[in-house]
């Protein structure tokens, strides 16, 4: 491991692989603290970008800009009460209200702070946890690989906000999709309605930027993203010895849930805030009733463990190949289109590239540090521009994008599509998430689920007769019939208590 880290620092420090890192700092601040931009918006505009990159810088670009965004949020959140990410909902409950009695400084300042502890230490368990999990899952043949992309499949009862069906139909769709194009096994047209243009599948980068980023500018450009308020100057207090120790033990409690709760799959950060932020007030000793007046535990929380789970969230990812969230689907689907393959191989066939992932996440958060400060001086100009620009621009991106990766118009027929399909399923509040999820592991489990039939002679017993294989499956199904199960207890719940 010590080699592998000290591989990833000379590489990380590499002066091209440095200026795409600080590159990736500076586009994830704004695309994570600007209303109507997201991080993850950012990584699907720049993926097709990656594709003239190598593999590291490429990388580092989109991890980059994973981990900064997920910070940057704080920014609009506490100073607006516009959270810039999902992840910075809860930070607006004590931040908006310290602006409001002139602490806005001393508010971003607590929150860069517990976000860099947060970061650094999600970066810590996710160095030490990712290689002995794949070390583990080396064992895994193609009955074990199609069970974990069954597993995978499942996070859909997490990315489908409770709704199952919906997710089980998003999921559904997106396996469709997959199967759209040559069989690679038998060379057989499937579902190309003999369109040349469908022989070689659907593309990936059109669906993810149909679907997340054109639907995202529809949706936004019929509101109002104008702030109201006047920015005001403020002076960014990062580090106050008395407010450090009245928070310390809410950063290593936030922190380490952070990191639990964002290793799981499909769990996510924005889960890891809300939680640290109730068990704050659980464990606090001022009164309940003085969090949500601008407290700085209540920026403290969900800001150290909402960084800490965007790093956990790295581990099944890279360990197994499973992604706990939308971005980190999108971060697997930009592997598999570089030809590479999260999960057990990975650190043994890329082990320079996922440790330089590593120190490139160590340095971001760190970084933070240092940036922060002068990005919000200069956050005051771009908060003027309105979205009446910014969407055109992003339209424009979007465009330039998804052309320049196979030089076809057809695909960038296919991106409005799914961007006209994206912006419907929204409005029906249909988990997106949950269709690339279906793309992106759809092709792998049935590569693996007839690979294992091959192997057995047509014996679907070989699924379950193998520990591993049968153990993974049963989480999956645990995991797909939770929510249920979970209603289920609380219904009947009540209806005890009333007898």
């Amino acid at each position: 491991m010590l080699e592998g880290l000290l591989t990833g620092v000379v590489s990380v420090l590499d002066p091209m692989n440095l200026f795409v890192l600080l590159v990736a700092v500076f586009v994830g601040f704004l695309g994570g603290a600007m209303p109507g931009i997201s991080g993850t918006m950012l990584i699907i505009i720049l993926l097709p970008v990656t594709y003239g990159m190598g593999t590291e810088p490429a990388f580092l670009l989109l991890t980059g800009i994973y981990a900064s965004a997920v910070f940057s949020g704080l920014i609009s959140a506490i100073l607006f009460r516009t959270p810039g990410t999902p992840e910075a909902i809860v930070t607006v409950f004590d931040g908006y209200p310290m602006t409001k009695k002139g602490k806005a400084g001393q508010a971003l300042g607590i929150g860069i702070l517990s976000s860099v502890i947060g970061g650094v230490a999600g970066c810590i368990a996710l160095i030490f946890l990712t290689p002995p999990l794949a070390t583990f899952a080396l064992n895994f043949s193609s009955p074990e690989f199609f069970a974990l992309a069954v597993l995978g499949l499942t996070v859909v009862a997490s990315l489908s906000g409770g709704d199952l069906t919906r997710g089980l139909i998003g999921v559904l769709f997106g396996l469709f999709i997959a199967t759209i194009g040559m069989d690679s096994m038998t060379g057989t047209a499937r579902f190309t309605f003999d369109s040349s243009n469908l022989m070689s599948g659907v593309e990936l980068i059109p669906i993810l930027i149909g679907l997340f980023a054109i639907s995202e500018v529809l949706r936004k450009s019929a509101e109002d993203h104008t702030i109201k308020q006047k920015f005001q100057k403020v002076k960014t207090k990062i580090f106050e010895m008395a407010i450090f120790k009245q928070i310390s033990s809410t950063l290593a409690r936030s922190s380490i849930l952070g990191i639990l709760v964002g290793i799981l799959p499909g769990v996510g950060a924005t889960t890891a805030s809300m939680l640290s932020y109730s068990e704050a007030v659980r464990w606090s000793k001022r009164p309940k009733k003085e969090f949500g007046t601008g407290v700085p535990e209540g920026i403290a929380a969900p800001e150290s463990a909402n960084n800490a789970a965007a790093m956990g969230a790295m581990v099944p990812l890279l360990a197994l190949g499973i992604p706990g969230s939308a971005t980190t689907a999108v971060i697997l689907g930009a592997f598999v289109l570089h030809g590479l393959q999260p999960g057990p191989m990975l650190l043994t066939s890329s082990a320079e590239l996922v440790y330089t992932i590593f120190i490139g996440l160590l340095i971001v958060n760190l970084s933070i540090l240092l940036f922060a400060k002068p990005f919000i001086k200069m956050f005051s100009y771009v908060m003027k521009v309105p979205y009446t620009v910014l969407g055109p621009l992003i339209l424009m991106l979007c465009i330039i994008g998804t052309f320049a990766v196979r030089n076809s118009i057809f695909d960038i027929w296919v991106m409005f599509v799914f961007g006209i399909i994206g912006f419907f399923l929204e409005k029906l509040k249909f988990p997106l998430a949950t269709v690339i999820l279906g793309v992106v592991l759809g092709p792998i489990g049935e590569a693996e689920f007839r690979r294992s039939l091959t192997m057995s002679g047509g014996d679907y017993s070989v699924f379950f007769t193998r520990p591993i294989s049968a153990t993974l499956l049963a989480l999956a199904v645990l995991a797909l019939f939770a929510p249920a199960i979970k209603k289920l207890f609380t219904k009947s719940k009540p209806a005890a208590d009333g007898q």
